[in-house]
């Protein structure tokens, strides 16, 4: 038979093993959203971000350059812009933590060397393409012969673009995780991140996404809708 004392005992155990289940729990809950809430962005996912700002601007000079060629009047200050953010957040900003930051890691590895290489030679020729697009666009728009001109530039980037950053975000990109420690791979998220606010103050690819999203609707291109099948 149990004494009371006994029941007692097994009552203060029990107790003390739900009191501490209770505590344990929170503690798990609370640590799960922080996960979930973690709002930083590690190096590839920021450097395949930053690509879709590229992809934006492309579509624009894809849409402008059909206009062109259709004889419709353009604002110059489309084009500006476009080659602009191409030029300051793309080549000055984008290319350059790949060329400092990534493209070594491939090399002093050993691995993907020929495509670093190449991918390092379309970013000099990006750059020129871009200086061309930037010293025509103010008045590129007067004659057709310059319309021709504007035209066949911003096709031979989008031309030069769409496989470079394929591939980069099929091939390289996966690839780079496994030439790092975990703790280098969070130290050079960090790189970029000091990099960005340094360059274009905090949120520097927020505004940039949101002057894409203002060049699309001058020129029509902001609904998704336009680009579903015609029935």
């Amino acid at each position: 038979m149990t004494g009371k004392s006994d029941i007692r005992r097994r009552w203060l155990i029990g107790s003390a093993s739900a009191a501490g289940l209770a505590i344990a729990l929170p503690a798990t809950a609370r640590d799960e959203a922080k996960k979930g809430t973690d709002d930083s962005v590690t190096p590839t996912e920021d450097l395949m971000r930053e690509h879709g700002v590229l992809q934006r601007l492309l579509l624009i000079y894809d849409a402008g350059s059909r206009r062109l060629e259709q004889g419709e009047d353009m604002d110059p200050g489309v084009f500006v812009q476009s080659s602009e953010t191409i030029r300051d957040f793309i080549h000055d900003y984008h290319e350059k933590l790949e060329e400092d930051h990534v493209f070594p890691r491939f090399k002093k590895a050993g691995r993907m060397v020929e495509l670093v290489d190449m991918l390092a030679t379309q970013h000099a020729a990006g750059r020129k393409l871009t200086d061309r697009i930037l010293q025509m666009a103010p008045t590129a728009l007067k004659t057709s012969d310059q319309r021709k001109v504007m035209i066949g530039l911003m096709r031979a980037t989008i031309t030069l673009y769409l496989p470079h950053v394929a591939r980069e975000d099929t091939d390289l990109f996966p690839t780079l995780r496994s030439l790092m420690t975990a703790s280098e791979f969070e130290a050079l998220g960090e790189t970029f991140e000091k990099a960005e606010t340094a360059k274009f103050g905090s949120d520097g690819f927020e505004k940039t996404a949101k002057l894409c999203e203002q060049i699309e609707k001058k020129i029509g291109i902001h609904d998704l809708a336009q680009a579903m099948p015609k029935e």
